[in-house]
């Protein structure tokens, strides 16, 4: 208990509509906006064609990780190795599904934004670029869901004393408290560094290297087919058990919406 690690925090779940069914795929069908005409007292009109698209998202990633205790190592040990285990490997699939989600959705996202230069690390940027991101969603029905805003901690170095000296009642409550998660009405969440990488995932290419994440919640889906799942089995030739935790996952990007996902890149 004492050597315990420090656990990274989840952000997916806080900005993502999430679902647990048993779906292999989710369709999200959508048409073409129509156009309003305005003309004067005529009695007619004009039938325009529009466009029906099938947007699915579909399960493709699996997660796991397993590890063997031999029974000697749970004897002289005077704590439930099978537990602690368990646990751990549950924390290290749901913070790499975390990672595959945020990277996803900021490479399908259509939105984006540069900073100026320094980023979020100089501090007199902060309200430049808060303001902009508003700017991107504001005037939709949707920013009823929220906004939200992802960063890694080195960024704090710049948005903390931005924050403390934003004003009168909001700096002191950032000078009394530290920093503060909700600012211009964006949800602000804190990430570790290494987390938005330009790589494969899985079957799955990002390109979120030097980039941060803004949108409005709830437009993309993550789905998680029945969740984290955890076996024990007996292996032939080794005394102990054998623990195993595995996960489906996937992530989508709506079409229809792609464009409130925005992708920030690092000035």
């Amino acid at each position: 208990m004492l050597d315990s690690v420090l656990t990274t925090a989840l952000v997916a779940e806080k900005i993502c509509m999430v679902d647990r069914t048993e779906l292999y795929t989710i369709q999200s069908p959508y048409i073409t906006d129509p156009t309003t005409t305005v003309s004067g007292l005529t009695g007619t009109y004009a039938i325009d064609d529009y466009t029906i698209t099938l947007s699915t998202l579909t399960v493709a990633e699996e997660f796991k990780v397993a590890n063997h205790v031999y029974q000697f190592e749970q004897l002289i040990n005077n704590f439930d190795l099978f537990s602690d285990l368990a646990l751990a490997q549950a924390r290290s699939i749901a913070i790499s599904v975390d990672k595959f989600v945020l990277n996803s959705i900021g490479t399908d996202g259509t939105g984006s934004y540069t900073t100026p230069v320094g980023g979020f690390t100089t501090s007199g940027n902060l309200q430049t670029i808060l303001g902009a991101l508003v700017s991107k969603v504001a005037g939709y029905q949707d920013t009823m869901n929220g906004m939200y805003l992802v960063v890694e901690n080195t960024d704090i170095a710049g948005m903390l004393p931005a924050q403390g000296a934003a004003g009168f009642s909001f700096s002191d409550a950032a000078l009394n408290n530290g920093f503060l998660t909700s600012m211009f009405g964006i949800d602000i969440y804190v990430v570790r560094t290494g987390t938005f990488v330009t790589e494969t995932i899985g079957t799955k290419s990002v390109t979120m290297s030097g980039c941060r994440l803004f949108g409005l919640k709830n437009l993309c889906t993550y789905a998680a087919p029945r969740g984290i799942e955890v076996t024990e089995k007996e292996t032939s030739g080794a005394t102990g058990k054998e623990i195993a935790t595995y996960c489906l996952a996937a992530a989508k990007v709506w079409a229809a919406k792609a464009d409130a996902t925005v992708k920030i890149t690092l000035a």
